[in-house]
């Protein structure tokens, strides 16, 4: 059980031109919101829109959710972390995933074998970027530095800049045991996704023994408020279908996995079938409502107000709630929350 809940906002991926969630972000920061957090897939990217926010914003801790680790080497994206933790004043929680082999191999280019210790090797490059204790090297054989061959001239450097602080919080994007596991050991914080709190010790109890104290799990969580609770949830079914269809291989998608631990197996790979032949209204509604209504907030404000006792029930210490726009939903949200 989580002694107090806290809140923040997942604005998700940017998509087009207008999509500016600035407004929304100030309204968060002005109602005592903890946290914003940003995404990327295969189209724009993480830490641009944070950047924007940050820009405009002075308290609200700034998150990604998830940064993809094949996007940028491990050097690249200590910089990105550490500079914009700078222009921020030490705002950042750097939250990173391994994506899937359809993502990794097609659109970035880079193999994807062995996504566990490929991690493990990224957070200690992180780790010893930021620190500058002394020019960074790795044995690895995921992101050997220097590089092993080309000119042979490479050589150990520490960055030219000190980072505001020597430890920003890692958190990992997971969804199979494993990699949740290694979430509790080598990171400060899970990212779940489709997490089902009234099953997170059943699902993951055992991926989770390990955690140290203060542990952070920040549970993206699609909200709606609203008296019509059929719309609400054929709105929340819309990513599932997605992830479970189109977010990875036919053999090989790690979402698909994941609902099948959640007790949806069989309405899992139907709503993958009708996906991928190209029937995506109807993958929508082959979603079974209890799956969506489940890792969600849906309906009336008293609905959810009765529903959060599930969450407050359960290990997650944050609720990053998603596709909530409008500053007096959010106010709402949050006094019963912190009521």
């Amino acid at each position: 059980m989580t002694a107090e809940l806290k809140l923040g906002i997942h604005v998700g991926y940017w998509q087009r031109d207008p999509e500016d969630h600035t407004e929304t972000v100030l309204a968060a920061e002005r109602l005592g919101y903890d946290s914003v957090f940003t995404a990327e897939a295969y189209g724009s990217d993480a830490f641009t829109p944070l950047t924007w926010y940050a820009a405009r914003t002075s308290r609200i801790g700034l998150g990604t959710a998830v940064v993809q680790m094949s996007a940028r080497t491990p050097a690249a994206t200590a910089m990105h972390a550490l500079t914009l933790d700078a222009l921020s004043g030490g705002r950042v929680a750097l939250g990173l995933g391994a994506s899937g082999p359809q993502v990794v191999e097609g659109w970035y280019g880079v193999p994807f074998p062995k996504p566990l210790a490929r991690t493990r090797e990224y957070f200690d490059i992180l780790r010893k970027v930021w620190r500058r204790a002394e020019p960074v090297t790795n044995d690895g054989p995921h992101h050997p530095l220097p590089y092993p061959g080309g000119t042979g001239l490479g050589k150990p450097l520490k960055s030219i800049v000190h980072p505001v602080r020597p430890e920003i919080p890692l958190y990992l994007g997971a969804e199979g045991p494993k990699n949740v596991a290694l979430a509790a050991e080598i990171a400060q914080g899970w990212l779940p996704m489709f997490i089902d709190p009234a099953q997170v010790d059943t699902v993951y109890g055992e991926s989770l023994a390990g955690r140290p104290d203060g542990f952070e799990i920040a549970a993206t969580v699609t909200t709606i408020v609203t008296d019509d609770l059929p719309a609400a949830l054929e709105f929340a079914k819309i990513p599932l279908a997605f992830y479970i269809g189109g977010m990875g291989a036919k053999d090989r998608n790690f979402h698909l996995d994941l609902i099948g631990r959640l007790g949806y197996g069989e309405q899992a790979a139907r709503v993958q079938e009708l996906f991928l032949s190209g029937r995506r209204d109807e993958a929508i509604r082959a979603v079974p409502d209890e799956l969506a209504d489940s890792i969600s907030l849906l309906g009336p404000i008293g609905r959810i107000k009765e529903r959060l006792q599930l969450w407050r029930d359960s290990p997650v210490t944050t609720l990053l709630l998603g596709g909530v726009k409008d500053e007096p939903t959010l106010r709402a949200l949050r006094d019963l929350v912190r009521g």
